[in-house]
């Protein structure tokens, strides 16, 4: 599929004549400094020119292991120029999961900053032949760099380079995307998205989100995640993003009111905070016009709470890694405290402009409506599939149709609602924990004979991870080694808020472990 006047649909085609368009206009804040859509791409396609030298073409992996800020927009703008497949890893990742991250991607090259060259260079990966260094990250290591690969420091590899677009030409059918995430298996999978896909996407987000040329987008979550999206969203539109390395609600309000931000991304634990901290309080709010949200329904006690103080600002995003960031979106007048439509606010709206939702049964077919089943989803930017996943693959995309393993129902308007997961996925604070993982780093504990881990309702982050453990008789310190194994092997949101110890795990009349009745006993 090409445009109509013949340009390719590649994300490189749709950054590139953005930041021409837009060259002078303020791209980014971070820090108090604010870098013009010139100078971005400038220093995007300088780096565009070292990962060329480096041996990166189209197609091919590149590690990002970088926080939110400049660093991480110029490395994510330099690998779409040259139509390279970004492997975005975050922070709150383990070294473990880090390390498995770069050798089941094969990205021959990683670009890290200092909190991450260390689990970078001692990833073990048997592709991984250079490492790009934003800062003085290799100076202070104290890591030993494994044979064979080069550690390169990015402000002096650059320096002579040029800052015209790289020489490179990605087609519509070169990889342009690997996203990590958590596993049945106990490992990340790696969903693969083809360049045209992530231009299709990158247009539903500018249709969904509504975005206006003039807005001043703040960002706080973590950008490998659904904020790296909206960033690029926010670029094609010649808009100002503030970026923010972490979630500050203080912070968010003093953008708000002193820098007049227009539009925000939060998951509804921030939504709550920061109405906590605006209430009772005199400010100007009144240039915020949009809050994104997802990961969960915001209540309706919150709702009331924060349409009085922000007014109608509110939408909601359903999606997965498999269709990044729209599946269904819950509009603004949706948003209602209205008797009538007030039940709506426990939905996820209605399938988007260019998505179709279906509600399958067991058998793969439609059931009625407002039946329960498994939520399908069909869009032009679904994953082609799962990086050295192909049993995965073929359980999760059938007939071009993704099974996303949700559990909902249609209402007769087409509103979805959410009801369970299917493969146990718990959601806190907006990130997926997967117990089938957390489950896996207790199990091999010293005195663990059973464990089970739910998910269950939290006022501030949505869920929290809750484990349940049979111990040996008389371990005094079990509580305190699973948690230590957790912190050890798995990204610090997945890490348990209580470990429950108990004398048996309840089960069902087919000898399972019953969850539900777990996830009962903990609310």
């Amino acid at each position: 599929m090409t445009t109509p006047h013949g340009l390719p649909m590649t994300v490189k085609q749709l950054l590139t004549s953005a930041s021409r368009r837009f060259a002078d206009k303020v791209a980014l804040v971070h820090d108090g400094r604010s870098y013009t859509y010139g100078e971005l791409a400038d220093r995007a396609n300088q780096l565009g020119h070292l990962l060329l030298d480096l041996g990166v073409g189209p197609g091919q992996p590149v590690a990002m292991l970088l926080p939110n800020g400049p660093d991480y927009v110029i490395a994510d703008q330099a690998i779409a120029r040259i139509g390279a497949a970004r492997v975005a890893l975050t922070e709150m990742l383990s070294p473990k999961e880090i390390a498995h991250c770069l050798t089941d991607s094969g990205a021959t090259v990683a670009i890290a900053g200092a909190s991450m060259f260390d689990a970078a260079a001692a990833a073990g990966s048997d592709d991984l032949r250079a490492i790009v260094t934003v800062d003085d990250a290799a100076q202070r290591s104290e890591v030993a760099i494994p044979s064979g690969v080069t550690v390169v420091a990015l402000d002096a590899a650059v320096e002579q380079l040029p800052t015209t677009v790289p020489d490179s030409d990605p087609t519509e059918d070169d990889l342009g995307l690997i996203i990590y995430t958590g596993g049945t298996t106990g490992k990340p999978k790696g969903v693969m998205h083809l360049q045209r896909q992530l231009a299709l996407n990158l247009c539903s987000h500018v249709i969904e989100t509504g975005m206006q040329d003039d807005e001043r987008l703040l960002l706080m979550s973590p950008l490998p995640h659904s904020a790296g999206f909206l960033l690029q969203t926010a670029f094609l539109r010649g808009a100002t993003v503030f970026l923010e390395q972490k979630f500050d609600p203080e912070l968010v309000v003093q953008r708000i009111a002193d820098d007049r931000v227009t539009y925000t991304f939060m998951v509804p634990t921030m939504i709550y905070r920061v109405l906590d901290a605006v209430e009772g309080r005199t400010l100007d709010l009144g240039s915020l016009r949009t809050i994104l949200y997802g990961a969960a329904p915001i209540t309706v006690d919150r709702l009331r709470q924060g349409l009085e103080i922000f007014g109608p600002v509110f939408m909601q995003l359903y999606a997965q890694s498999e269709a990044p960031n729209f599946i269904t979106r819950l509009r603004r007048e949706d948003h209602s405290t209205d008797p009538d439509v007030v039940h709506r606010l426990s939905s996820c709206g209605q399938a988007v402009a260019l998505a179709e939702v279906r509600i399958v049964g067991d058998d793969g077919e439609d059931v009625a409506v407002g039946e329960i089943g498994e939520v399908a989803a069909l869009t032009p930017y679904t994953m082609v599939g799962y990086n050295n996943r192909p049993d995965a693959t073929a359980t999760t995309l059938r007939n071009g149709w993704l099974f996303t393993g949700d559990i909902g129902r249609l209402d007769a308007d087409g509103y979805l609602y959410l009801l369970d997961r299917k493969n146990d996925m718990i959601i806190s604070g907006g990130m997926n924990v997967y117990t089938s993982e957390v489950e896996g780093a207790i199990v091999d504990v010293p005195g663990v004979q059973q464990v089970a881990v739910v998910g269950v309702p939290h006022p501030d982050w949505g869920e929290a991870v809750i484990a349940y453990v049979v111990a040996d008789e008389h371990d005094a310190g079990i509580v305190d080694r699973v948690i230590a194994a957790c912190r050890t092997d798995l990204a610090k949101y997945k890490v348990p808020k209580q470990v429950h110890v108990v004398a048996e795990l309840p089960t069902t009349v087919f000898g399972k472990i019953d969850k539900k009745a777990l996830r009962n006993a903990s609310t």
